[in-house]
């Protein structure tokens, strides 16, 4: 799971309205139609795709038409390859849709600031919903993933989110974010649409050319009495490595971990990544950096030496490979 730990909405579902909602989610699937698919294993050539998804059989019938997705890295993945027009409902945002994105009302507007109850998820009628996280999709949130596809929803996780042995990437690579996309699109038929962004993706990595000072650094993601970090197989190992950077919680074998105040002096990185969002934001965690006797003697914090990153952008996802360069194109800048 990702750092950011914020309560969920839960909702009450009385046993007549439940049977009205849950009759019209399982009336939502949408007629099999024929497209050739990646990654996935196909029934005769085309539809429906069914897919081992964290552990769980994922099977669509034909290629989704209303989809509700939970948190910015899914929602921004059907933007970006051009299926906005696909989700009728956007929930658990982390932060505003970049301006390269072409945004549409239902995420302008999503229907649950937190993790939505199933409630709130199945008046959508939605025929899939697309988490970013595997603790969206339960009984006590959007909905139990049997319990969703006996009523004709499928469900699908962001791979990278994946906790089960055999299937957290170990560690996350741009491979894996990449294989993501084609699987993405092969469940929409949306083929061509994820081989030109992967194409276009791996072009821009391919031309960032990495910090070569041999910095090390500190991913500050959350949390203040104490810091929780990038660790040394998530998505922050992962920009960091593209970026040149050396992180000083590498050998902690999660995506994140928890890490006292007194090893982070100790650390004393180069840098200090700060991610930015709305409950905790970059110019909250300098304040306290500066603020505190032992950590406003460290190196980078003398030094003035930050490189902001917004949330969205570290979370497995299309933003990634900008976080890389922006991240770069900071660096350069601590020293101008």
């Amino acid at each position: 799971m990702n750092p950011r730990v914020r309560p969920s909405r839960q909702y009450a579902l009385p046993a007549l309205a439940a049977a009205a909602v849950l009759s019209l989610a399982a009336c939502s699937a949408s007629a099999p139609g024929a497209a050739d698919t990646a990654g996935a294993s196909p029934a005769s050539g085309g539809f429906p795709v069914t897919l081992d998804n964290c552990g769980f059989e994922t099977q669509v019938e034909a290629p989704p038409e209303r989809v509700v997705t939970i948190k910015s890295s899914t929602t921004e993945m059907l933007l970006a390859l051009g299926l906005g027009d696909r989700i009728v409902g956007s929930a658990f945002l982390d932060g505003p849709v970049p301006d390269s994105l072409e945004s549409v009302p239902a995420v302008d507007e999503p229907f649950a600031d937190e993790a939505p109850g199933s409630e709130a998820t199945l008046a959508l009628e939605p025929d899939l919903v697309y988490a970013g996280w595997e603790s969206n999709l339960t009984a006590e949130t959007a909905g139990d993933r049997e319990t969703l596809a006996k009523l004709g929803v499928a469900t699908y996780v962001s791979p990278a989110a994946c906790k089960a042995e055999g299937y957290m990437p170990d560690p996350l690579t741009f491979d894996t974010v990449f294989a993501e996309i084609e699987e993405v699109g092969s469940l929409f038929d949306a083929d061509d649409a994820a081989a030109a962004l992967v194409e276009e993706q791996r072009a821009a990595l391919d031309a960032i050319e990495p910090d070569d000072r041999g910095l090390t650094a500190l991913w500050w993601s959350s949390g203040d009495d104490t810091p929780y970090v990038g660790a040394g197989i998530g998505a922050p190992q992962m920009i960091m490595d593209a970026a040149g950077l050396t992180n000083v919680s590498a050998d902690v074998h999660d995506t994140w971990t928890s890490l006292g105040w007194e090893n982070v002096v100790e650390a004393d990185p180069d840098v200090i990544v700060l991610v930015d969002a709305a409950w905790n934001s970059a110019d909250a965690k300098i304040e306290a950096l500066e603020a505190n006797p032992a950590t406003r003697e460290m190196s980078a914090v003398r030094g003035g030496r930050y490189v902001v990153v917004p949330f969205p952008a570290t979370e497995a996802g299309v933003r990634n490979v900008d976080a890389v360069a922006s991240v770069v194109d900071q660096l350069a800048d601590l020293d101008r």
